[in-house]
């Protein structure tokens, strides 16, 4: 089933539970269920490496509420992953988020913005979804508003944006946050949380995702060897 993208920023308890047993669990993640496997796989730059992408919206409470657990999943992988974000496309209250996200990474600015626009969003409750916004916000935590301009409006940004588009088509992202693994493997905590009991929360559904993550990392590994 397809719904518009502007749905998606889930994590739908039960999506794909009619795809397996119920019995199928994090524990045990089955191909169709807790995971995925794209029907072509995409070509990746990390050679022997894993690389993880996640596609995550600055919108989206699921990704901020997964963002801590993620996170400390990825300090923990070591030199063996290589672990990427791509912001999401979304309609006109969307861009700037999007643009904000790939400006500051251009700036070399991501890690030491990246929580700070979630809490902004999430827990400040500032919308930023206009250039303006997202330029007062920039220059009220402390970054050259004047540079920032010039980075968010040049041709470099616009080709990054293309670019997640064109990767959000390839890899079938239909809801956020979701993980894609070695170019081939696709899960998320709502994947992952596929045949759990009812009354399974969201944060419970993250750590079975991240179960999934190794139990994928680990194929992935294998697969290369």
């Amino acid at each position: 089933m397809h719904l518009p993208r502007r749905l998606f920023c889930t994590v739908l308890l039960g999506l794909a539970a009619g795809l397996t047993s119920v019995s199928a669990s994090a524990a045990d993640p089955q191909q169709g269920a807790q995971y995925l496997v794209l029907p072509a796989a995409q070509p990746t730059d990390t050679g022997k490496k894993i690389e993880v992408i996640e596609f995550f919206a600055y919108y989206c409470p699921h990704c901020y509420a997964f963002e801590p657990a993620l996170e400390a999943w990825v300090k923990k992988q070591g030199d063996d992953v290589v672990f990427k974000r791509v912001h999401i496309q979304g309609g006109a209250g969307v861009l700037p988020q999007q643009r904000l996200f790939y400006t500051l990474d251009a700036m070399g600015l991501l890690n030491q913005y990246h929580q700070k626009v979630f809490d902004a969003m999430h827990q400040q409750h500032l919308r930023l979804s206009s250039d303006e916004q997202v330029f007062d916000w920039v220059a009220q935590n402390g970054i050259d508003r004047a540079k920032f301009i010039d980075t968010y409006r040049s041709f470099g940004i616009q080709a990054r944006l293309r670019r997640a588009a064109t990767m959000m088509d390839a890899y079938g992202v239909d809801r956020w946050p979701l993980v894609v693994i070695d170019g081939r493997y696709v899960t998320s905590p709502s994947h992952a949380g596929a045949g759990a009991p009812e009354g399974t929360t969201e944060a419970q559904q993250q750590q079975q995702a991240l179960q999934v993550m190794d139990f994928l990392v680990a194929k992935a590994k294998a697969d290369k060897r």
